[in-house]
């Protein structure tokens, strides 16, 4: 591969390490053909974009860069793959997905301002909340007051209006 090559693709890892705030790296080496094509349809699908990169390319990105990657070092051997992604959990859901083919993978993430390496840590990744999922949380945790005084002003209001009526028969 021509210098200028390496530097191109340098400049296009960069560009996207910077781009997305979550990127996980993976090891898809032994995935044939066809269950490449499938993996790649389902991070498309997710909004995952999985690109297939050389070790010393991605840690050339990484020194380029104004934050510190070091931790992730370790994991840069073998086949890598990175997968981007908007959504913290995502690509942590699609390959607990397919931990029994064991592939893809999962060597280390940077997700959210933290370094995750190792197998053990995926569970943590997958039960990490999306933004949007954190929203809707806190959506639901401010409309539970008001439902629930809804809800007792609408059960209130008939037994009172029984009681009245009660009352009003006694009388009669």
């Amino acid at each position: 591969m021509k210098k200028e090559d390496k530097k191109r693709i340098i400049e296009q890892i960069s560009a996207d390490l910077q781009k997305y705030e979550n990127f996980y790296l993976t090891d898809i080496a032994t995935l044939n053909a066809e269950k490449t094509s499938i993996l790649r349809r389902e991070c498309y699908t997710e909004d995952i974009k999985l690109v297939v990169v050389k070790n010393t390319l991605l840690q050339k990105a990484f020194e380029s860069l104004d934050k510190n990657y070091e931790e992730l070092y370790p994991v840069l051997k073998g086949n890598t793959a990175i997968m981007f992604s908007d959504v913290a959990n995502a690509p942590a859901k699609l390959i607990d997905k397919h931990k029994a083919d064991k592939i893809p993978v999962f060597k280390g993430a940077y997700v959210q301002e933290s370094f995750f390496i190792g197998a053990n840590t995926l569970k943590d990744l997958v039960n990490i909340k999306s933004k949007t999922e954190l929203i809707g949380d806190v959506i639901g945790l401010l409309q539970s007051p008001a439902k629930n005084v809804i809800s007792a002003l609408q059960s209130g209001g008939n037994t009172i209006h029984g009681v009245l009526k009660t009352l009003s028969e006694r009388e009669s």
